[in-house]
């Protein structure tokens, strides 16, 4: 009898593999990144693209409306402008850039650190942000440069300064949030190490959000830097980014000239 009935007894199923869900697209992410592969292609290949060197006087007529010959106009002292902004953009564009990247790389590694660290040090590097998160970025920027002078570095430190603290406070609400998830306490009680946890286990899972976070950043660092040249401390003659075309062109406002329409 028991023989029967542990031949009639179906054996368990195998466990199915598991499949990889598949993620809706998002046409809005596809589009932002679209408009940021543009630009880019733009601040890398630009300088080379530009029918005639950024100094160049082309034409006798300052402020010329857009032309076969010209397609974004003269500037103030008969300049082809399409030239200019191509020039222009490598320098806003790959600046903004640099210190994106490298704003949102020290905010979250401050962030894991902060997270899996002791105590007292989570404390030190959080009101170590605070307190540079107080101060305004146009304010900061105004102390470095008038203590420092204005330099493409100095420039790209500024940045840094004014927007790792905020890529930081993302960061680590993120992480703790994830740090105190099942699989988290897991691997802690199978005896892993801090930086296992961090980068295996909470870095991977913060990953999507803090790259959202790197491309506002990006927007905000265009902004800083463009509203610097405006005020003439960012970029310096000879070279010229967006903010300082609108700037040495605002003369050609009254007549809604390109020369200052296109680049803002």
């Amino acid at each position: 009898m028991t023989q029967f009935i542990a031949k009639s007894t179906p054996a368990a199923p195998e466990p199915a593999l598991r499949k990889k869900a598949s993620r809706p697209t998002s046409w809005l992410g596809l589009l932002g990144a679209t408009v940021c592969f543009l630009w880019l292609m733009v601040a890398l290949f630009g300088p080379w693209l530009a029918p005639h060197p950024i100094g160049e006087v082309v034409s006798d007529n300052m402020f010329e409306n857009m032309s076969a010959v010209y397609p974004f106009g003269t500037d103030y002292l008969g300049r082809d402008m399409l030239s200019r902004v191509l020039v222009g953009a490598k320098f806003t564009v790959g600046l903004a850039l640099i210190s994106a990247v490298l704003a949102s790389g020290i905010g979250t590694l401050c962030a894991l650190l902060s997270v899996v660290a002791p105590k007292w040090l989570d404390e030190i590097i959080s009101r170590l942000m605070d307190a540079f998160i107080s101060i305004p970025s146009k304010m900061l920027a105004l102390i470095m440069v008038s203590a420092f002078g204005s330099s493409e570095v100095l420039l790209i430190c500024t940045a840094v300064l004014s927007y790792t603290p905020g890529a930081f406070r993302i960061a680590r609400s993120l992480a703790v949030n994830i740090e105190a998830l099942e699989y988290v306490q897991v691997a802690r009680t199978r005896g892993e190490g801090r930086v296992y946890i961090a980068c295996r286990e909470i870095l991977p899972n913060m990953l999507n959000p803090v790259l959202t976070d790197l491309g506002l950043r990006f927007g905000f660092i265009v902004l800083l830097l463009s509203g610097m040249s405006f005020l003439g401390l960012g970029v310096q003659p000879p070279d010229a980014d967006l903010g300082s075309l609108v700037r040495e062109n605002i003369g050609g406002l009254s007549q809604g000239a390109p020369a200052i329409v296109i680049p803002a």
